[in-house]
Order: structure tokens, then C-alpha cells, then sequence
């Protein structure tokens, strides 16, 4: 009867060994933050409140959030239900449902690239321009509030409607 129950371990064994090794979809973090930084990327290119993620072997990544979102970095930026691109070290390249907002555009971000990690700089491609900003604003990870909730109180209204 040990010999049946040893057999059956075994065999349990090989097929979860097997499944893992062949998987077409490999999580190799507990959280999208620590893959980031696993890749010498900053926790903070992405929110608080991603719910989960798929990578592939091949560096394919999706990032799945409850619905679009935006947080404030030094711009506005939209994050779509969800974020695709491929990871490499230092690099999302091909980014597909991630935008910023410059002088009232909302313009796809296509890379996010840290040439030298030594500069405290990162490179955004957004497709007409790109930009540097400080690692520093990625460190953490951001809140992300649901489209319209996030907004800009830098203008004071006027006019009957603030008179009421």
C-alpha cells in the first residue's frame, strides 16, 4: 500500500513540476511592484491598485486594473483597464492603454526607458515628444482615482454659478 501511495506522489509531483516549467504565463514576483523592480524599474510606473497581472515568457506583460483610472505624477496620467507592454530590463517598450496629459492633449505613452540609473533620470515616449523626469516622482506606487475624480483645483470658478 506504501508503494500505491509513494506512486501517487510521484506522480502528483512530476505533473505540477511539468505544469509550472511549461506554463505559457509565468507571475515570477508576488507583486507587479517587485517585478518593476526586479527589472530596474521604478514600483511607482504603476498604481496602488493594480489587481493582477500576466507576464509571458517572452516579457509580454499585462496589467489588469478595475476600470481606467487617473493619479498626478508631474502630469495627468490615465491608465486604461489595461496596460500592456513588453518588459525587458529597464525598459516597457510598445506601451498600449497608458496616457499622459500635456497642454490639454492626452497623448499615448509608447516607452518608458532608464537609460543610466546612475542619472535619477527616466525617458517617456510620447510619440510627438520625449520626456525626462526624476525617478524620484516613481518611487512609490500612486493611488488611482476613477476617471473624473481627480481634479484640477487650480482654477477658481466664476461667474452665477460660484455666486450661489
Amino acid at each position: 500500500m506504501a508503494i500505491i501511495n509513494t506512486k501517487t506522489i510521484i506522480v502528483l509531483f512530476c505533473t505540477l513540476s511539468l505544469e509550472f516549467i511549461f506554463s505559457p504565463r509565468l507571475s515570477l514576483s508576488s507583486s507587479i511592484h517587485d517585478l518593476l523592480i526586479s527589472k530596474g524599474l521604478p514600483a511607482g510606473l504603476l498604481p496602488k491598485e493594480v489587481k493582477s497581472y500576466t507576464l509571458s515568457e517572452d516579457g509580454y506583460l499585462e496589467v489588469f486594473l478595475d476600470g481606467p483610472c487617473l493619479t498626478k505624477y508631474e502630469n495627468r496620467v490615465l491608465f486604461e483597464s489595461v496596460v500592456r507592454a513588453n518588459l525587458t530590463y529597464l525598459s516597457l517598450s510598445g506601451v498600449v492603454g497608458l496616457s499622459q496629459e500635456e497642454l490639454f492633449l492626452w497623448l499615448p505613452v509608447r516607452d518608458i526607458t532608464v537609460d543610466d540609473p546612475g542619472s535619477g533620470l527616466i525617458l517617456f515616449d510620447i510619440g510627438v515628444a520625449h520626456k525626462q523626469l526624476s525617478l524620484s516622482l516613481f518611487e512609490y506606487p500612486p493611488s488611482c482615482k476613477p476617471r473624473g475624480e481627480l481634479k484640477n483645483h487650480a482654477r477658481k470658478e466664476t461667474g452665477f454659478e460660484a455666486e450661489r
